[in-house]
């Protein structure tokens, strides 16, 4: 990726957050070619009901911030997530990385240690729906 916005899921301590889908703080990236080092440029907070788990059950059709960047680095993501989100273009990638700057450069120079397995039993699934 030469040029393009990367999002990472972070909480409240600045590490990577363990839950894709129930992230609600992103930093967002800029990417360009040339650039020495990835900057920083914004971050979102979300709402509960704005976190990419609750959004997609909820308002699927619907644009989600997170469609409009091109990778989104967290340590877990349930396949549903990872498929919405394609869906829309936005690759989403796991690791065991915890510092969110590294996870990026890692990721740029195609070495970002992979994630571990998505823990479905961990997740809260206190709605009904098809797919998490």
């Amino acid at each position: 990726m030469l040029n393009g916005l990367i999002a990472v899921a972070v909480l409240k301590n600045g590490t990577i957050s363990p839950h894709a889908g129930k992230t609600v703080r992103w930093q967002v990236y800029v990417v360009t070619a040339g650039q020495a080092e990835p900057q920083p440029v914004w971050s979102l907070e979300l709402s509960r009901a704005g976190s990419l788990h609750e959004w997609h059950v909820q308002h699927e059709d619907l644009p989600h911030p997170l469609h409009a960047v091109n990778v989104a680095i967290v340590q877990s993501a349930g396949a549903g997530v990872t498929r919405r989100l394609a869906a829309r273009d936005t690759i989403l990638v796991t690791t065991t990385e915890s510092d969110p700057l590294t996870a990026v450069r890692l990721y740029l120079q195609g070495e970002l240690p992979a994630g571990q397995p998505h823990d479905d039993q961990g997740c809260d699934h206190s709605h009904h729906h098809e797919a998490h």
